[in-house]
């Protein structure tokens, strides 16, 4: 008994003894290259791991990595024994920072486990040191005057232009070129067009800014400055209304009466104003939509027409509302309105007034001229067999007068397109044939009409004995010599 005892013991004492001198053994790496430090040459670099164990290589190459800058680098694995080389599909690269990682979960043969992770470290960059901005030009909260200022980058180590276009910015947005001076130390903007003026403007950079050896600067960087020390606030000094003659005339803060279509707005402001904001801060409310003849630009006076002709005998306001800026970026504070009458003598597009035709067509002493006026509603027009037969067609004509503005005459041309007489239950019907302007039938016009021009139209007007109602249109659309045109339909209606 006492003998097993013992037999025990030593069984016991030798297997615990046995796993120390395993532990003993670690498995590791006993050394790798390329080593520590800078190396100039990196398509040479040669990247190999010594295991003191024979490694599981499976193991091995499922927990290693080669890192440049973060991202992984890829490759195949060649084995020697106990040494492991990791060659990169791709030669690695200058001013890279390389990192080589094998977790602790790669094992040997055995199953051993290594006790640590394996991380190393070096680099193709030449110079570690981060590069230093030194100098900012505005400098924080500065004021600058010059609206053509450019801003200025003092770095402690060369850089290379492409970074500050990647990695530089303005806000508000600025467009501009840089150059690099001072053996690349010195970053230099000119703005391809002058700084807002009163205006808060910030410069940021961020981390990623690199040197030429592609060090990055490490920090996010943001400097504030502000432009102009202008304050004075432009104002409106004119509106003028410019007539198709040219004569201006000053629009007055009460209605503004006798606006013809073709009269411009003119905006006169105490110093030169940015034409956009003009343009947007402008309106005709309730009017037809405003047009810049202007050229873009900073300007002291503006000229608008407008896209279309005011509505005859319309009221709209023409409004100019705060906010339009000057070349130093002060705003306009106050707003201008001015009520506009649209009744200009030359304006009036042409009306239909009244008709006057013969009931006797072919008497030459006594035709029995009968008129109707626009407020003759229904009113009878008594065309009898004995001088309209009825089913024969019988020559006679009717007179048209009309309302026009002054000096304005009536396009014939646009009366023919546009006259017809409409009836219903077929009381007669009318074909023009002629249309005259002078040298009437009748050479005296309709009493009380004669401030009214008069159009005859002759034609053939055949009968019958039907009864019902008889409409004398023009349609929309009637033009004059001025340009106005009649935008509805106008009618006289009579019975028969």
């Amino acid at each position: 008994m006492k003998n097993i005892i013992c037999l025990f013991l030593f069984i016991n004492i030798f297997y615990f003894n046995s796993c120390d001198i395993l532990r003993f053994s670690q498995f590791e790496v006993v050394s790798w290259s390329p080593g520590d430090g800078f190396h100039s040459e990196p398509k040479n670099i040669e990247v190999s791991l010594l295991f003191s164990h024979n490694p599981n290589i499976a193991s091995v190459e499922r927990n290693f990595s080669l890192a440049g800058d973060g991202s992984r680098v890829r490759g195949i694995f060649r084995w020697e024994g106990k040494r492991m080389t990791f060659l990169p599909l791709t030669p690695l690269e200058e001013n890279i920072d390389y990192t080589i990682n094998l977790s602790a979960d790669a094992y040997d043969t055995d199953g051993l486990n290594m006790d640590e992770a394996f991380n190393r470290k070096f680099t193709t960059r030449p110079d570690n040191t981060r590069p230093i901005l030194i100098s900012c030009f505005p400098e924080m909260y500065a004021d600058i005057t010059d609206p053509r200022a450019e801003i200025k980058l003092h770095f402690s180590l060369p850089i290379p232009i492409k970074t500050l276009y990647d990695n530089v910015s303005f806000s508000p947005s600025m467009t501009g070129i840089w150059r690099l001076e001072d053996d690349d130390k010195l970053a230099v903007f000119t703005p391809l067009e002058p700084w807002i003026q009163n205006n808060r403007y910030e410069i940021r950079f961020s981390a990623s800014l690199t040197d030429n050896n592609g060090m990055n600067i490490g920090n996010d960087f943001l400097s504030v400055f502000t432009t102009g020390d202008d304050k004075e606030i432009p104002v409106l000094l004119e509106a003028n209304r410019i007539t198709k003659d040219g004569e201006i005339i000053p629009l007055s803060t009460e209605d503004n009466q006798d606006w013809e279509k073709d009269d411009k707005l003119s905006l006169v402001f105490s110093r030169p104003v940015d034409s956009l904001t003009v343009k947007n801060y402008t309106t005709a409310d309730d009017g037809p939509n405003l047009i810049m003849e202007t050229s873009p630009g900073f300007k002291t006076e503006f000229i608008f027409r407008f896209e279309s002709m005011p509505v005859y005998e319309s009221r709209f306001t023409l409004r100019i509302k705060p906010g339009i800026k000057d070349v130093s970026n002060n705003s306009s504070k106050e707003e201008y309105v001015f009520r506009v009458h649209a009744n200009g003598k030359f304006s009036k597009p042409p009306a239909l007034m009244g008709i006057r035709m013969p009931m006797v067509p072919n008497s030459g002493l006594d035709p029995q001229l009968v008129s109707y006026g626009t407020d003759s509603l229904f009113q009878v027009i008594p065309i009898s067999d004995a001088h309209y037969p009825s089913g024969e067609s019988v020559r006679t004509w009717i007179e048209l007068y009309f309302i026009t503005a002054e000096s304005a005459l009536i396009d014939p041309f646009s009366i023919m397109e546009l006259f017809r007489i409409e009836t219903s239950n077929n009381v007669f019907s009318f074909s023009p044939r002629q249309i005259k302007t002078d040298d009437f039938t009748i050479s005296e016009p309709q009493s009380g009409w004669e401030i009214y021009q008069r159009i005859e139209i002759a034609g053939n007007l055949v009968n019958s004995t039907n009864y019902g109602v008889v409409n004398i249109l023009i349609a929309s659309g009637l033009r004059d010599s001025l340009g106005n045109v009649s935008d509805k339909q106008q009618r006289i209606s009579l019975n028969k």
